[in-house]
């Protein structure tokens, strides 16, 4: 009888929200895949009138071009795909660096724009607002020929403490040579990432069970430091030697000379960048309530203590997710590198595809180089926002 009444009851599919939903999806990303392959197909055939396939296999073709910085091994009889990975590992190189400069000065930036110091105050607000308003292509073409290609020549280099050269060659810096024990350095310092890790793991735990949490961050570095410092002098010579730049005729030699180029990107990117992730820093500061501070300070923490351990982790539920935004536009703005002339990935592909005529394939294994650096960011920052999330009871 129940099971009559049901039947009697039940909603029609085509009257069923839940079914019309699915059916609509379904029927939109048919649409979508049926003018993608109106679109690809259309290509194909218009590669094929021009006697050409889709394919990679030319990147085993010779690249027969130089390209003024590469971390791996590189020349002109090296293979487009060898010339790929050089702009890759460039491209790397200066998002890697400047998120983490970046990050260090947006929140100095940020906590200065905040400060009861009226001259600390106007200054963080007029460098925001001023970097915030300009060009970035505009910006780095102007940073790279009005300060560093002005920079004195080689002959005339100016010398900074610690035998830092700077000139429009270059800035040469002191660098380490390895010696026959850095390979067994290289084991010890694997060691203290370990330790590191472990401690790091402990206090932790002991943070979660206790409630008051420990100076992990502090205490994690100073674990790695003291293993690599005991294996540096128990080791019976040193892993590295000191190499100093000097100038020998036009050019300079020994150290370690970074580009102008490099430079003049690096260094664009990061103090553009700050002004944002500075904003973003002073937003999510004032959203923790004034309250917190006041509780804060009753009790007798100073100033420092306050925010370390009262501000900051409840305004990194705000700063994290635009934070990431500003990772992102960072690693996808090393693109105008092109405009400084450094070799970054979109530099290097693009004179790929101007030798060998590859649009379609290059310019698609761009977009997907960029997708990755992408997703893979968002993932450990969607990783590490869970974990500054804090729990409410």
């Amino acid at each position: 009888m129940a099971s009559k009444q049901h039947q009697k009851t039940a909603i029609p599919f085509w009257r069923d929200e839940r079914t019309l939903q699915l059916l609509g999806q379904a029927a939109f990303a048919a649409v979508v895949l049926f003018f993608a392959y109106i679109l690809i197909q259309n290509m194909v055939n218009g590669l094929q009138r021009q006697g050409t396939t889709l394919g990679l296999t030319f990147l085993r073709g010779t690249a027969g071009f130089d390209i003024a910085e590469f971390s791996i091994e590189y020349s002109r009889s090296s293979t487009y795909l060898q010339a790929f990975l050089v702009g890759l590992l460039n491209t790397l190189q200066v998002s890697a660096i400047g998120i983490l400069l970046s990050t260090i000065l947006g929140v100095i930036l940020g906590v200065a724009r905040l400060s009861a110091n009226v001259l600390v105050r106007g200054l963080a607000a007029a460098y925001l607002e001023l970097m915030r308003n300009l060009s970035l292509l505009v910006f780095l073409i102007f940073w790279y020929l009005a300060v560093f290609l002005k920079l004195p020549r080689v002959a005339e280099a100016v010398i900074w403490p610690g035998q830092i050269h700077l000139t429009n060659r270059g800035v040469g810096l002191p660098w380490g040579l390895p010696t026959e024990t850095f390979e067994t350095y290289k084991l010890i310092l694997l060691a203290g990432l370990v330790a590191a890790a472990i401690v790091a793991i402990v206090l932790y735990s002991i943070g979660k069970r206790t409630g008051k949490p420990p100076l992990t961050v502090l205490w994690t570095l100073l674990t790695f430091l003291a293993v690599a410092v005991v294996g540096w002098f128990a080791l019976p010579a040193a892993p590295l030697t000191l190499d100093f730049p000097s100038v020998q005729g036009l050019n300079m030699a020994g150290g370690k000379v970074v580009t102008p180029e490099f430079m003049a990107l690096l260094s664009g990117l990061v103090l553009y960048t700050a002004a944002f992730i500075g904003e973003v820093v002073r937003a999510g500061l004032q959203a923790v309530s004034k309250g917190q501070v006041e509780a804060a300070r009753a009790i007798g923490l100073t100033g420092f203590q306050t925010l370390r351990l009262v501000v900051f982790p409840q305004a990194m539920r705000v700063i994290v997710p635009p934070l990431t935004s500003q990772y992102l536009n960072l690693t996808k703005n090393s693109s105008l590198a092109i405009a400084v002339g450094y070799p970054d990935m979109f530099y290097v592909s693009n004179t790929i595809l101007n030798q060998s005529g590859r649009a379609v394939e290059m310019i698609a294994l761009v977009m997907l180089t960029y997708l990755t650096f992408s997703l893979v960011t968002s993932a450990f920052m969607n990783w590490y926002n869970q974990r500054t999330q804090l729990v409410e009871r």
